[in-house]
């Protein structure tokens, strides 16, 4: 994990603490105490992004909620012992298909759409490979996401490229391309839980805190 993942990753658990906090006491010296850890969690995000604490404050008090880990879906579709990956638009690496789930969907028909979505093609669900936490994998991100990897057949469609994804293609274990962040680890990992190597469904045990 990089220094700047570091910071956001203290700066979410400071923010967890106090919107927990603000959310459930009565106590008004405890509210003091919780909006100086909210302040300071809004301080510490503005100097890695070079932004205004104020502003960040008034985000913080508009989604008073207890801050917790987002839900993300991965799908693996494998064609003669190779997998299906993307590569994005934005870093040119390669990764699999996936993106965050949306309010009312099932993580399933999340996998589904963002599989539409990429890739152009629809797939049916088969199986759940694994549920994998982004501080354990290495994912660049500013908060802790929690990746579930579905296995899918194609259904119907063709291969088609999207404003996310500059190129599409099959890969065998032995022969992979570049791969993003979090994925670099993931992907040769995915190819052991489907050669049997790992107990389906795979989950992390241990924390990295």
């Amino acid at each position: 994990m990089s220094s700047t993942e570091e910071l956001y990753q203290i700066a979410n658990e400071l923010r967890a603490v106090a919107s927990g906090g603000l959310l459930w006491t009565d106590s008004h010296y405890d509210r003091e105490r919780y909006m100086q850890v909210l302040n300071a969690s809004a301080k510490l995000i503005a100097t890695i992004e070079k932004r205004s604490p104020t502003e960040i404050l008034a985000h913080f008090q508009d989604n008073l909620f207890h801050s917790s880990p987002l839900a993300g879906v991965e799908v693996v579709i494998v064609q003669d012992g190779k997998i299906l990956l993307i590569q994005r638009s934005d870093d040119k690496l390669w990764a699999l298909p996936g993106g965050l789930a949306e309010i009312g969907e099932t993580l399933a028909e999340a996998a589904q759409r963002e599989l539409w979505e990429e890739t152009g093609i629809r797939g049916k669900i088969t199986r759940m490979l694994g549920v994998f936490d982004s501080h354990q994998w290495k994912t660049r991100t500013k908060v802790q996401l929690y990746s579930v990897i579905f296995q899918a057949e194609i259904s119907s469609g063709v291969l088609t490229t999207s404003l996310e994804t500059s190129a599409l293609a099959f890969f065998e274990e032995s022969n992979l391309p570049p791969l993003s962040q979090g994925h670099h680890l993931r992907i040769p990992f995915v190819f052991k839980i489907l050669h049997g190597q790992v107990p389906i469904p795979y989950f992390d045990v241990t924390s990295t805190k």
